[in-house]
């Protein structure tokens, strides 16, 4: 099913131009029929309601909306999109239920900002010596195996091989007034909001989560371009180096190679 981003523009202010309002001829003030019923009810989406299509209007709605909320209005069309996926109104809505201070970061994928549930939450744990699955789960009051899957780990080996245990939040009261760095986990393999002791960061894992997340997004945008092109992996990464990472002049550089190689093909 395609998203209704797909639509034009003009095709969905004149969806909501569309006016449910029954026709007089149809029922008379004093018929029974004319009590309101659920079919009569008026909506902002399909009553002359043009302020729809204003961003300021809608900046003013969304941003009471909850995260859940605004990743539905980003899929009515364009200018929803654009309004419902402002940084400062999904960061709000995100921490808003939690009470957070801040959070640090964009996320490599925006389904991140899809849902904000506990899950999406964890606490940054240091590996010492000494320290195993079970102690932590003790120790932070939480199940050892919500620590394993969160992980990403088949058991208890390999502990000390890693800088850092990701550990799940079972009492949301600690986030109340902190700061969250979105990264992505290099084991976990997903993207969570880090609560760090103290609210700052360890550098050696925030540097990782950086280089990890820039390459992610870089395989994203050669993906992209090899959907665009219809080349293989080591084409889209010679145009997109050639162009000095821009997709849009990496796009311009082979179509231009390509009318080359059609004219010289003819002559």
């Amino acid at each position: 099913m395609g998203c209704c981003c797909d639509e034009d523009d003009t095709d969905i202010l004149t969806h909501l131009m569309i006016s449910n309002f029954p026709s007089s001829s149809s029922a008379s003030p004093s018929s029974p029929s004319s009590s309101p019923t659920p079919s009569t009810v008026i909506s902002p989406m399909n009553s002359h309601f043009s302020a729809l299509s204003s961003t300021d209007i809608l900046r003013l709605i969304f941003q009471n909306l909850p995260i859940s909320d605004l990743a539905r209005a980003s899929c009515v069309c364009r200018v929803w999109n654009s309004v419902a996926s402002d940084r400062e109104i999904v960061t709000k809505a995100f921490i808003a239920p939690w009470k957070l201070k801040d959070l640090v970061r964009d996320p490599v994928s925006r389904s991140f900002w899809r849902d904000n549930n506990i899950g999406k939450f964890a606490i940054s744990h240091r590996i010492v010596r000494g320290d195993s699955v079970a102690s932590l789960a003790v120790k932070y009051s939480v199940q050892v195996m919500d620590i394993k899957r969160l992980n990403n780990m088949m058991s208890d080996h390999g502990i000390y091989s890693r800088e850092r245990l990701l550990i799940p939040i079972s009492n949301p009261d600690i986030l109340i007034n902190r700061t969250c760095f979105i990264e992505l986990d290099v084991h976990a393999k997903r993207e969570v909001a880090v609560l760090y002791p103290n609210d700052v960061p360890d550098r050696r894992n925030w540097c990782l989560s950086t280089r990890v997340s820039s390459e992610e997004s870089k395989k994203r945008v050669v993906d992209s371009l090899k959907r665009s092109m219809q080349v293989d992996n080591e084409t889209a990464q010679y145009y997109l180096s050639v162009s000095n990472g821009d997709p849009r002049a990496a796009l311009a550089e082979f179509s231009q190679d390509l009318r080359w190689e059609r004219q010289a093909g003819r002559s």
